[in-house]
């Protein structure tokens, strides 16, 4: 009787904290995965699914992969530039980071059309000017909510008419440029999804190992620097870090808004700010979101298929101006 009460206390300790969070969210995740590779236009047993390898590794696979690599590139550069920026508004596509990730990535396909290869580069490199340069431009003006965004709406603005007069002048520079300005995974291609996923995987295990630090940051740069964090150093890294993530899931998942501000919004209001906890945990749901959204996109009006990014505008438009609403920025 006694081993039954503590075993009850110990399973309602668990479905309280903040580890049975983490494990349901991966059961889910896994769960979501195997639906995913199941369904489409033409619905398969798990059975008939494996016994199709070409269709589970050409077609199904990539896709699924595509989904939960940019997921997990999106919100994690979330978490990383609300939490440098002092802005929980501050998702990669407000601020115009993923915008200059497309840019680059456009200029990387006109110019070396034969080596996709490079797009996760020229995305990192088009990713990391913007996010410098929102910061910079923050620091300068202060770090005023409506100052970072403004600047963010400003350089967005900027850099998808670039975008757009690049398109014009060379029609062949993206060749589904579309489904790419929108944000879509139905043209993935391996080439440029198996490295950018390596990268984010990468840079995933930087930015937890170093969660402490990144901690540290939030509070402000004289208490940083005096708990003895180089601040410049790290803020450099991180910064580094989230124009990897979010450049590496625009090369290959496209234009995707509002994934990175609104999953880190959701996982803060569970486990709190704790970066240890809130990172990984945001990256879970990030994975989550974007795969059912994706499987949704694509059986809901089948044979038609709608682009992945107009879903996550259209959960993301809405939390984001009530979010506006609710903390009265300015």
């Amino acid at each position: 009787m006694h081993d039954g009460v503590k075993a009850m206390k110990f399973w309602q300790s668990f479905l309280r904290s903040n580890y049975a969070i983490f494990f349901s969210s991966v059961l889910v995740l896994i769960l979501a995965i195997g639906v995913s590779a199941c369904v489409g236009v033409v619905m398969y047993t798990p059975a008939e699914v494996f016994q199709m390898p070409d269709i589970l590794r050409y077609i199904r696979l990539p896709r699924v992969m595509a989904a939960v690599f940019a997921g997990a590139g999106f919100a994690g550069a979330g978490v990383i530039i609300q939490t440098l920026l002092g802005n929980y508004l501050a998702g990669p596509n407000i601020i115009g980071v993923n915008s200059g990730a497309g840019f680059m990535t456009l200029i990387a396909a006109l110019v070396f059309p034969l080596v996709p290869q490079l797009q996760p580069l020229a995305a990192f490199v088009g990713a990391l000017f913007s996010v410098m340069l929102i910061y910079l431009l923050s620091r300068q003006a202060g770090t005023s909510k409506m100052t970072i965004l403004l600047s963010g709406v400003v350089l967005n603005c900027l850099l998808n008419a670039a975008s757009e007069a690049l398109c014009t002048f060379f029609p062949d520079a993206h060749m589904s440029y579309a489904a790419f300005r929108v944000g879509g995974l139905s043209t993935v291609q391996t080439s440029v999804l198996y490295p950018a996923s390596i990268l984010i995987a990468i840079l995933f295990l930087i930015v937890q190992c170093r969660a402490n630090t990144l901690e540290l940051l939030s509070l402000g740069d004289e208490t940083a620097f005096s708990l003895g964090v180089p601040v410049k150093k790290y803020r450099l890294l991180f910064l580094v870090c989230a124009a990897g993530m979010a450049g590496a899931a625009v090369s290959f998942a496209g234009l995707i808004g509002f994934l990175g501000l609104i999953v880190p919004h959701g996982a803060r209001l569970v486990v709190g700010d704790e970066i240890k906890k809130l990172f990984p945990l945001s990256v879970l749901w990030g994975c989550l979101l974007l795969l059912v959204c994706d499987t949704v996109a694509r059986t809901a009006f089948a044979p038609f298929e709608l682009s992945v990014g107009i879903v996550i505008s259209m959960i993301g438009a809405p939390i984001f101006i009530r979010m506006l609403l609710k903390r009265k920025v300015g």
